[in-house]
């Protein structure tokens, strides 16, 4: 197949690009590639909502741009972080152009504050936004004849220079997926092609992220030599429900703490004093690393979150997935205290891009959390995450439809790109083996590469995975491509930078803590 725009991933930063590029180049045919449903992405798992000053009175964009510094311990880029928070007003405006419905206090959008904030500015549906926002974006999507869509197909390389053996020009012409039903590996080519494929949380045991996010991206992007930065930024959510839900790790919202919640040690000790002087709504990783040490002190397995003081109009309001899903584990959380944990839950490193997310790759734009645009450094504000998915998919979308006018290859110079060249059939031995191998993975970066590195950790964290790699590099030598055996291989590329990338970081920064610099 042939597109104009090939878009790999379905999330907000994906579906926002193709709906304002299709809008803007309504000639031009776009494929949207979604690795499940188009509902199933990270957006959909967002609860929150987005950060973004609209209340001028109690806020400004100073406030918001200083509070992105503060939280990232200064390493943020100030010259995208002051652009970010002064489109996203308007991004989000055109959201709601689209039919997204926020909540609303009377006749304004009624805000919740999150932890690093210092005023109330997070937009939001109930505890359910994102599955809102995604809901809205697939409608408006859809709704346009240039877009196509194929669903429950995976990323399994970028097509480049590397793949052709005649003409060449440096830049990225397509890519090569699979279906996860048939396992047929089809060629996409592509004038331009867009990465939204999300994050990497399936390297850890415990993440709030969704089974998909296995760094499809990032691994492709690693392989195609692509630049990929600072992906030993892992942010740790604090506040995870312990006991997993139909085999699922959910996320307990930070709005849950702005509407007064406060985190409660073992012996039901509020503790966050000790740590921060904005308690249980300081920035992410303060709250995680004050978790992490409660456990450790009083060896336990979680920490508490104590709701019972919100009123309870309030709780069933804003909170009724919270509120359901724990009453499901017969927890009440009006009445009794949540037990909670931290689990890995957003990349702020990624595939390097511009002010218009391209990469370094011609052609190649990477955008969401699968992309390094310096806005979160060293940590990312709460909710900060939908708004940069929001503004750099517009700014990507502007750039693009100006390279399609301008950039573009003749059509039959993409007959010369070959297909996928596939081997035999894989055994079911061999995908018992890719599973096991796929936990051995996780469990080695949770123990070794988590909240708490250190050289020792990190060392033998490089050890295991060489076995992995090996492993894995066998069975991709000998055996059929699979979809899993494409995401153990994405996630082996992940786990290894990660690994590489934090050995060489000198200094504890934001999410990065090596208990070796204290």
């Amino acid at each position: 197949m042939h597109a104009d725009v090939l878009v790999i991933g379905t999330g907000i930063a994906g579906l926002s690009y193709a709906v304002r590029l299709a809008n803007q180049c309504p000639d031009k045919k776009i494929i949207m590639i979604s690795k499940r449903d188009l509902l199933e992405s990270n957006t959909k798992y967002a609860q929150g909502g987005i950060a973004v000053v609209s209340n001028f009175i109690n806020d400004s964009y100073a406030d918001h741009v200083e509070d992105t510094l503060r939280a990232s311990d200064y390493t943020s880029d100030p010259k995208v972080v002051d652009f970010v928070v002064r489109e996203g007003p308007l991004r989000v405006q055109e959201l709601m152009d689209w039919g997204a419905d926020f909540d609303k206090s009377g006749a304004s959008l009624h805000l919740g504050k999150e932890g690093g904030h210092s005023a109330k500015r997070i937009v939001h549906h109930k505890d359910q936004s994102g599955l809102h926002i995604q809901n809205a974006l697939i409608a408006k999507a859809r709704a346009h004849d240039n877009i196509q869509f194929f669903e429950n197909y995976s990323l399994v390389d970028l097509i480049t220079d590397h793949h052709l053996q005649g003409e060449k020009h440096g830049r990225c012409y397509g890519a090569y997926v699979i279906s996860i039903k048939d396992e047929e590996i089809i060629k996409i080519t592509s004038q331009l092609t867009v990465l939204s494929t999300g994050g990497a949380g399936q390297v850890y045991a415990h993440t709030t992220n969704p089974n998909a996010a296995t760094g499809d991206g990032l691994g492709a992007a690693y392989r195609a030599k692509v630049q990929v930065e600072n992906l030993h930024f892992v942010q740790f959510h604090p506040t995870a429900l312990y006991p997993k839900v139909d085999g699922n790790t959910f996320l307990i919202s930070e709005a849950i703490r702005g509407a007064g919640a406060i985190l409660r040690n073992e012996k039901g000790e509020a503790f966050m004093h000790k740590y921060d002087t904005q308690l249980d709504l300081a920035p992410r990783d303060v709250v995680s690393r004050a978790i992490n040490a409660e456990m450790k002190k009083h060896n336990t397995s979680h920490v508490y979150l104590d709701a019972t003081k919100i009123d309870q109009i309030i709780l069933a309001q804003e909170f009724p997935t919270i509120m359901s899903t724990c009453m499901k584990l017969g927890i009440d959380i009006s009445k009794s205290f949540i037990p909670v944990l931290p689990a890995a839950h957003y990349f702020c490193g990624g595939i390097d891009v511009d002010e218009n997310g391209q990469s370094s790759l011609s052609a190649l734009y990477a955008i969401g959390e699968c992309s390094h645009t310096g806005l979160h450094g060293a940590n990312r504000l709460a909710s900060n995450s939908l708004l940069e998915a929001l503004v750099y998919a517009a700014r990507a979308a502007e750039h693009a439809a100006e390279a399609l006018r301008k950039n573009i290859l003749p059509a039959s110079f993409f007959d010369g790109v070959p297909d996928w060249l596939g081997t035999e059939d894989v055994s079911n031995e061999r995908i018992a083996q890719i599973s096991l191998l796929r936990s051995d993975l996780q469990q080695i970066m949770s123990a070794h590469v988590g909240i708490i590195k250190s050289g020792d950790s990190l060392g033998l964290a490089e050890k295991a995975l060489q076995d992995v790699y090996a492993s894995t590099a066998a069975l991709y030598q000998k055996n059929k491509l699979t979809p899993q055996l494409t995401t153990l291989r994405n996630l082996v590329s992940v786990a290894y930078l990660m690994v590489k990338q934090s050995q060489q970081h000198p200094e504890n920064k934001g999410v990065y803590y090596n208990q070796d610099y204290v």
